[in-house]
């Protein structure tokens, strides 16, 4: 039987991907619902050529203008967070892929585990910010969270067969970014167009933000150590600037596992939607030749200040890397408006760091308020 995939996020750099998989996959997948934020254009676009059942706008002043593109199709048209949440209980879906950006993924993502629908998880800040309430619900409901983000498939990938047996440690592997190599001070003068141009992934502009201040790198470690019930000192970070080994997987005798590949999100993306099963497709493949050299070396945590922050709020816990992805938010958002310069950034997180009240176990509620509280302080 066909499964039934939600994109929440359709229109961002993973849901645009994830189409072009289930367009390659008819007989497999099948698109139920189109969920985008305010890409009225490209929802369109997307919605004519998949005719799903259901899209939803979260933008509701847009409403009018999505339903007027799509008056002459069956698609039925919603608007708002609540319906998009609501829409999530279809019984026509079998999975739902989170692929927004942010704090803004949690929500559908509880609303989605809450209606039991397996999760495809590419939304990091979902587990950075409450992992413990998510993997405890999704443990109470039965529903499975399996990973997009190219390290995290890598490692679910590395421990098929492997589940009872125990890790020494986790590698995650990072490209370094546009700006590898870069001192303190030349980073004083990195501008916007510079952070944005990611040497091997085409990513949208937060992400790529993150990756090019080591900051995506600590938000993967701490959804790491939710995903596989890590402590954080079973979870390492090398820099491997050719991106083709994704993440390692140590076990207890010493023995490792990598999975390779060329970096293109279409490949785990794949596996997610399609898990257990690895079905063929006409992605480009990976030749050793083109690469006779995979070089590695240790990230520079004194320019790349964020990848230790991250690493401290994960050792920390509580509501610390909730505090830490809220105030990153408010400080790229800023960078990108040419606001603040790059490394003001790292300082922005530091200092909503130090400010924070640390509540040790928090309430999904009062993650909510730290979330909203840090945002307001930051502006």
């Amino acid at each position: 039987m066909k499964r039934g995939i939600a994109i929440y996020g359709s229109t961002g750099s993973i849901g645009t991907q994830a189409l072009e998989v289930i367009k390659q996959l008819p007989d497999m997948l099948q698109l139920e619902v189109l969920i985008a934020n305010t890409n009225v254009d490209l929802l369109t676009k997307q919605a004519l050529e998949f005719q799903p059942n259901v899209v939803v706008i979260i933008d509701e002043s847009k409403y009018e203008i999505v339903s007027k593109n799509l008056t002459h199709s069956n698609i039925i048209v919603y608007a708002g967070i609540d319906a998009a949440c609501d829409v999530l209980s279809m019984d026509s879906i079998d999975m739902v892929l989170t692929a927004t950006v942010g704090f803004s993924g949690l929500r559908p993502t509880i609303a989605a585990i809450n209606a039991n629908k397996t999760i495809a998880l590419a939304n990091k800040e979902t587990l950075v910010v409450a992992g413990h309430y998510i993997t405890q619900l999704a443990k109470e409901k039965g529903v499975n969270i399996l990973p997009v983000d190219s390290e995290h498939s890598a490692i679910f990938q590395c421990l098929a067969g492997e589940f009872h047996n125990p890790i020494e440690k986790i590698i995650l592997t990072a490209s370094g970014g546009p700006l590898r190599g870069k001192s303190l001070n030349e980073l004083k003068y990195v501008t916007k167009s510079i952070a944005l141009q990611h040497p091997n992934w085409s990513m949208g502009a937060k992400i790529s933000i993150d990756s090019a201040t080591l900051m995506n790198k600590g938000l993967e470690c701490i959804e790491a150590k939710w995903l596989f019930n890590l402590s954080a000192d079973k979870i390492d970070v090398i820099v491997h600037p050719q991106s083709i080994i994704h993440s390692i997987v140590q076990f207890e005798d010493g023995s490792m596992k990598a999975q390779l590949g060329l970096p293109d999100m279409k490949l785990p993306i794949q596996y997610a939607l399609t898990y257990p099963q690895r079905f063929k497709n006409n992605f480009e493949r990976f030749d050793f030749l083109k690469y006779p050299t995979l070089t590695f070396e240790k990230p520079d945590i004194v320019a790349f200040s964020c990848l230790t922050l991250a690493l401290e709020a994960m050792q920390k816990g509580g509501n610390m890397p909730c505090v830490l992805n809220a105030a990153n938010e408010i400080a790229v958002q800023a960078f990108l408006e040419d606001k603040i310069t790059f490394l003001q950034i790292a300082e922005i997180v530091d200092k909503a760091l130090q400010n924070a009240i640390f509540c040790s176990n928090p309430t999904i509620e009062e993650l909510i308020e730290t979330n909203n509280l840090v945002r307001m302080s930051c502006l």
